[in-house]
């Protein structure tokens, strides 16, 4: 079993900066990716950043820039730091772990919140 637990949400002003962290714990065995999602109200959920565990990344468009994904292999941890964050990147951001066989895991999600 796997779990992925996630921290580091809340509100921030527009401008801001806030580091999204998402521990995994349990059977880690050829791990290929993780990576955050997020979905905004009425919209449907889509990938931000990813990171493979060579450590290839891959962004959404409108993030590049302004965010950046890492991954601590040690302590099975990816991080996402955003900055100069806009109203538009409110949404419920999920962390997301992809095993190489196909195996795909969620974590429970934390709400980000850009608002003066």
């Amino acid at each position: 079993q796997v779990q992925l637990v996630e921290s580091g949400g809340g509100l921030v002003q527009p401008g801001g900066s806030l580091r999204l962290s998402c521990a995994a714990s349990g059977s880690l065995f050829s791990i290929y990716a993780m990576g955050w999602y997020r979905q905004a109200p009425g919209k449907q959920r889509e990938l931000v950043a990813g990171i493979t565990s060579s450590g290839s990344t891959n962004y959404v468009d409108s993030v590049k820039g302004r965010f950046t994904i890492s991954r601590d292999n040690a302590k099975n941890t990816v991080y996402l730091q955003m900055n100069s964050l806009k109203p538009e990147d409110t949404a419920v951001y999920y962390c997301n772990l992809l095993f190489s066989g196909g195996r795909v895991y969620w974590g429970q999600g934390t709400q980000v919140t850009v608002s003066s």
